[in-house]
């Protein structure tokens, strides 16, 4: 059966976010019975060969496209980021005289410290609210607590758009990193954090599944008290499936990886891909003269999340609408922040970002810009 593309439009929504389109093609062509199995990946046992081989492969290829060495887990969990928050402290502070560290970059960032408050103390080492979260910390203005339980950050802050080029520096103290919004979008050296965990639905697949990659020792942090399904070490006694798991997210997972891998060159050329997409982008609104201006500050600027404003929030209705009937959806800003927000993730083509470059251009010169 032919697949018909020509009213997909371009998707820049924050997530769940837009796939691969071969992704999509390769999940419709397997959706009624998987090669050689006869069933659905809907159908199939999770405890199935089948199964088996479909969870492997995607733990084997995230491991490679990662670098994850011997000294980390990887286990698929469910709950999505939110529940990290929760289990993260859960795990790593619950019971411990140190603190837990959080530097807080935006939005998601602070809303994990409420979490981390129900499980001990708190730190926060650098909060970047008093200019609205328009920036990074500079190395000097991050006040660690002593010997912190383990340091939190954000690696890319969806809603104001900065993001980490680097990981700060936090001395012996476990880096945890919520990597939801930029995980696989290009290297990182894993042996430099405690724990990352992301949830799928932006640039690794579909909502439902979540990863986790934590540091072995730190495994026995976690007490006994704690429910089981909220027990890092359950997970990895049990190879991710101490219950069902999400069977189609973690098969759809597996096929982003194989994207990446086999078409994309990995992480180093999503990267790449990535970086390009963005500068298309952040030119623009360099060269408006202030009729487009940009929310975070050029050196911390996302490669995932373009935030910007326009003059008003008339000509901001405008925008989005001239901006649908071209086929660019799911451009509007968090309604915490407002503006226009463009999610370039992964899967959005540079077509899509010619086009919304474009339709920037165009309306610029209505307005006389």
């Amino acid at each position: 059966m032919a697949t018909v593309t020509t009213e997909r439009v371009f998707n820049f929504s924050p997530g769940p976010a837009v796939l691969p389109l071969e992704v999509l093609e390769q999940a419709q062509a397997d959706l009624v019975a998987l090669p050689g199995v006869g069933s659905s990946i809907l159908e199939i046992s999770h405890r199935s060969p089948a199964f088996d081989r479909i969870l492997e492969e995607t733990l084997a290829d995230l491991r490679t496209l990662l670098g994850v060495g011997d000294t980390h887990d990887i286990v698929l969990v469910q709950g999505g980021a939110s529940l990290q928050f929760s289990m993260v402290p859960m795990n790593l502070l619950r019971g411990r005289d140190a603190a837990a560290d959080y530097i807080l970059t935006g939005t998601w960032g602070t809303t994990a410290i409420k979490e981390a408050r129900r499980e001990g103390a708190v730190h926060v080492a650098w909060d970047g609210a008093a200019t609205a979260h328009d920036r990074l910390p500079e190395p000097g203005e991050i006040r660690l607590s002593t010997a912190p339980a383990y340091v939190h950050v954000t690696s890319n802050e969806t809603i104001q758009g900065v993001q980490w080029k680097r990981e700060p520096d936090v001395g012996s103290a476990p880096l945890v990193c919520d990597c939801s919004s930029d995980f696989l979008s290009r290297p990182i050296d894993v042996a430099n954090y405690g724990l990352i965990y992301a949830c799928a639905q932006k640039n690794a697949g579909i909502a439902g599944v979540t990863v986790v990659i934590i540091r072995k020792d730190l495994l026995a942090r976690s007490r006994d008290d704690l429910p089981t399904m909220l027990d890092y070490r359950t997970f990895v006694k049990n190879g991710s499936r101490p219950n069902t798991p999400p069977t189609f997210a973690v098969y759809v997972l597996g096929l982003v990886c194989r994207w990446l891998r086999d078409s994309m060159g990995g992480l180093a050329g999503i990267a790449r891909h990535n970086a390009a997409k963005a500068k298309l982008l952040y030119d623009v609104l360099d060269a408006s003269g202030g009729f487009y201006a940009g929310h975070a500050r050029p050196d911390c600027r996302s490669d995932m999340n373009v935030t910007f404003r326009l003059p008003d929030e008339a000509a901001e209705k405008a925008f989005l609408s001239g901006a649908a009937s071209r086929g660019l959806v799911d451009l509007k800003g968090h309604r915490s922040v407002g503006g226009i927000r463009a999610s370039i993730y992964n899967a959005m083509p540079v077509a899509g970002v010619e086009a919304l470059r474009d339709w920037m251009l165009e309306f610029r010169r209505s307005r006389g810009g």
